[in-house]
């Protein structure tokens, strides 16, 4: 392998730093019909689109258009222009749609062949939520638009309903048909890799995803949801028919679980395209100076016979390149890859990123290219780069999660690439929810749900709604595109891994912040939802929620100007009491080994009561919340009015060192103390989300005879593998702990040298957590696996592992062929589950 070096030591940290928030667009996502319009499509004779009858076709904004900053263009389902929706209607439709109130769906509803030569009628529906209503209506009243809604007697004509009611049973039909053929996409053989390139035997699992890929890429067959017949091709989905045959998919999602070596796999098919292959794993090396390499493959028929076919790089793809987009944390995993398992100098890669080259011709003196999704995002407005020149033979997105926001700039980037084969490589293509898998499918251009109307038609709605079909179509998309073993099913010898639940109990500080911050968490969310305004509150809303997440963790992550508005109880002084301040001072004289009663220890922050007894602060609220708020000694009935602080003469000094570890810290120090006894040598890693937490846990843990290490966000790629390699070094003397961010952790890096886990939070999605739990569980690991995740008791961490199942279903069921009649997407009710309302 040679790769350009300078480049290497330039890179820096661009990890996605979300905030501790769930997705934007989930909360009171649910639309429903308000009605639908009759408009045409007009300016047919521009364009090359063409509909051929009932058929679904996809509305796309065009605000840069130059004519008509209104513009709404009408796309086939080859995703080909037809036309644009007529000025009129569009002029009321893009303010709708460009303010979020509402999306659309159209459907032309008969053969247009007896329309007019230049423009098409269509059934355009819009979609709401019910609290937009009123104010969506009341558009289409002013502007003189007849909006047909359910009261209207031609509302029964809405080709949708005809649609879904004769076409219901064809679709069962052929959803049935495709569960009945998975078998044909299952992986039924192995490749082995070229043996003069790959130095490392593969496991029977990458020999057999090897060839899944391999013949991904030159595969014949039509795309999902069409079928051939006599009149030429139609898709079963959309109606659309076409004399021509559609394009292969070539390529698709590789969604091995975590930790089963798909970049060796990836590898293994890179190589393949410098030699002269047959599933027999024989290989020839192919001259590097022929600009159209040719792979041979034998390929048996169906009578067992050996047939010859070759197939020729199409278009002007030029030399075999592979474009690979990734995390810059990523990086080292190819670097070490490439230098661990393929003979040296025989495939060379190029990193661009930071000072890299303008050059289309010195780029493709290399095999691979190593480029961010950041560094693309960034170019996306430039027409001098020369990722966009270059014609790829295959682009691969690994950790492709990170474009689940199709809006991004670095999602609209990847899909704008040109390449013959595209592949989405990622461990958990569905982390919050379904809709993360649209971005997937516009840049793998899979029509037509690569166009956003038709997604949401015929999948995201659906889903949102609990439409059976939807999650129906989903699987047997997942089914035909993608490959997804996991661990369990891989057979490659992994040692177990173990999940475990450590609930904390939450101090009295603590439990008093939290419960101030619910209550205004709770306040606030009420009244919104009373006004049907939680989404133009969202900001406000998520912001209170992650402080309760904080204050779980650690108080002191939360601002102190939120911890001085709400920590402080402002007992009475017991100076207005002269009473009860004489039997203090009687107390506090008289007894100078005074102990609290509950805690047995000199008390801190000395409280006395009505009825002239000493706590420790913490001990007496405690104590009241837990019992039926009473005197511990006397059993008086006590209230918070009931306790008063001392004079500041009389009051002891208060301990101002460093503050104290939180209740989660504290249950962190007794596990590791414990694992560190069993066996001194065990290696741990401790995630976190707040970069903060990990800086107050290296105190404490130092002070307990840890060695520890830090990886987080604010870290230099470089930095980052150095810290890896050395808490990867074993033997005694070297550091036992790793302090690492969840987000900056959680991709392509193997941290394997540890064998125990710490999640110090829940995450939104858990699909987050898999990828770090998969950093030390994956092939490598020697030793059991154990995970441990610490919950705040009576919270709000509770309740994010509810939503977590509920998001792990969905992911599981879309590679499965049963679902149920339910909501998968966080809504309203799940923002209600949260805050407990």
């Amino acid at each position: 392998m040679s790769l350009n070096r300078s480049v290497l030591a330039s890179v820096e940290d661009e990890e996605d730093q979300s905030s501790s928030s769930p997705p934007t667009s989930s909360i009171d996502s649910e639309t429903y019909l308000v009605g639908f319009i009759i408009a045409n499509i007009v300016g047919l004779q521009y364009y090359s689109g063409r509909i051929s009858g009932r058929e679904m076709v996809g509305l796309v904004r065009e605000p840069l258009n130059r004519f008509d900053p209104n513009a709404i263009k009408v796309l086939n389902t080859r995703t080909v222009q037809v036309g644009h929706i007529e000025k009129k209607v569009s002029g009321v439709l893009a303010p709708l749609i460009d303010s979020n109130l509402v999306h659309v769906e159209a459907i032309v509803p008969k053969n247009p062949k007896n329309t007019f030569r230049f423009k098409i009628p269509c059934h355009i529906h819009i979609f709401a939520n019910i609290g937009s209503f009123e104010s969506v209506k009341s558009a289409f009243l002013r502007s003189g638009l007849c909006l047909l809604s359910d009261n209207d007697p031609l509302f029964g004509t809405s080709e949708s309903m005809v649609v879904k009611d004769k076409k219901k049973t064809d679709l069962d039909a052929i959803f049935k048909l495709v569960d009945q053929n998975l078998s044909q996409n299952a992986v039924n053989g192995e490749i082995e890799p070229p043996k003069d390139l790959i130095l490392t035997d593969l496991f029977g699992h990458q020999k057999q995803g090897l060839y899944w890929l391999y013949h991904r890429e030159n595969s014949k067959e039509l795309p999902p949801f069409w079928v051939e017949n006599n009149a030429g091709f139609l898709n079963v989905l959309t109606n659309y028919e076409s004399n021509e045959r559609p394009d292969p998919i070539c390529g698709g999602i590789f969604a091995d679980d975590m930790g089963l070596g798909k970049t060796l796999t990836l590898l293994s098919l890179i190589a393949i395209d410098k030699c002269n292959v047959s599933t027999d794993g024989k290989c020839e090396v192919i001259d590097l100076d022929n600009e159209h390499p040719v792979i041979m493959s034998r390929k048996r028929s169906r009578n067992g016979s050996k047939k010859q076919k070759t197939e020729e790089c199409q278009g002007h793809v030029g030399p075999k390149m592979t474009l690979v987009v990734c995390p810059p944390s990523v990086f080292s995993t190819w670097i070490t890859q490439l230098t661990e398992h393929t003979k040296r100098g025989k495939l060379k890669a190029y990193m661009y990123y930071g000072e890299r080259t303008q050059d289309v011709a010195e780029l493709q003196k290399y095999d691979i290219v190593l480029t961010t999704y950041s560094t693309l995002g960034s170019e996306l407005d430039s027409s001098t780069d020369p990722i966009k020149k270059i014609d790829w033979w295959r682009v691969i997105l690994d950790e492709a999660h990170i474009i689940k926001n199709h809006r991004a700039k670095q999602s609209i980037a990847v899909s704008k690439l040109n390449a013959k084969n595209r592949w989405v490589v990622t461990g958990t293509p569905i982390q919050n929810g379904s809709m993360d898998l649209f971005s997937l499918m516009a840049f793998l251009r899979f029509h037509p749900f690569s166009t956003k109307s038709y997604w949401d038609t015929l999948v995201q709605r659906p889903i949102a709604q609990g439409n059976v079909n939807g999650l129906s179509r989903l699987q047997a998309l997942m089914a035909t595109i993608s490959l997804r073993r996991t661990k369990e099913k891989a057979l490659i010898g992994l040692p177990p891994k173990t999940i475990h639940t450590c609930h904390v109990e939450l101090s009295v500080e603590e439990r008093k912040l939290y419960d101030e911050m619910e209550t205004e968490a709770k306040n606030f969310v009420a009244k919104y939802i009373a006004k049907g305004s939680v989404m133009n509150n969202y900001s406000t809303i998520l912001s209170i929620i992650l402080r309760l997440r904080q204050i779980c963790t650690h108080t002191e992550l939360v601002p102190p100007d939120v911890r001085a508005s709400l920590l402080s109880y402002n007992f009475e002084d017991a100076s207005n009491k002269p009473g009860l301040l004489k039997k203090l001072i009687f107390l506090l004289q008289d007894s100078e080994d005074l102990d609290c009663p509950i805690c047995l220890s000199p008390p801190s922050k000395i409280i006395i009561t009505s009825c002239a007894h000493i706590f420790c602060e913490n001990c007496i609220i405690r104590a009241m919340k837990c019992s039926i708020s009473a005197c511990p000694l006397c059993r008086s009935r006590l209230t918070e009015s009931d306790l008063f602080s001392p004079p500041p003469e009389y009051a002891p000094e208060v301990d101002k060192s460093s503050c104290k570890p939180s209740s989660k810290a504290a249950a962190l120090l007794k596990l590791l103390e414990a694992s560190r006894t069993e066996n001194p040598s065990t290696k741990s890693v401790v995630f976190s989300q707040f970069r903060k937490l990990l800086l107050l846990l290296e105190q404490p843990l130092k002070e307990a005879g840890f060695k520890t290490l830090r990886l987080d966000g604010a870290m230099s790629a470089k930095k980052r593998a150095q810290v890896i390699e050395e808490f990867g070094v074993s033997g005694g003397g070297g550091p036992t702990v790793l302090l690492a961010s969840l987000k900056a952790s959680g991709t392509g890096i193997n941290l394997t040298a540890a064998s125990r886990v710490y999640l110090m939070e829940p995450w939104w999605n858990p699909a987050v957590e898999e990828q770090a739990m998969d950093r030390v569980h994956r092939i490598g690991q020697k030793d059991a696996v154990k995970v441990v995740k610490m919950i705040a008791n009576e919270s709000i961490d509770e309740r994010i592992l509810s939503l977590q199942e509920k998001k792990q279903k969905l992911a599981k069921e879309a590679f499965c062929n049963k679902g149920k009649d339910e909501k998968r997407e966080i809504n309203l009710a799940d923002l209600r589950t949260l805050l407990s309302l």
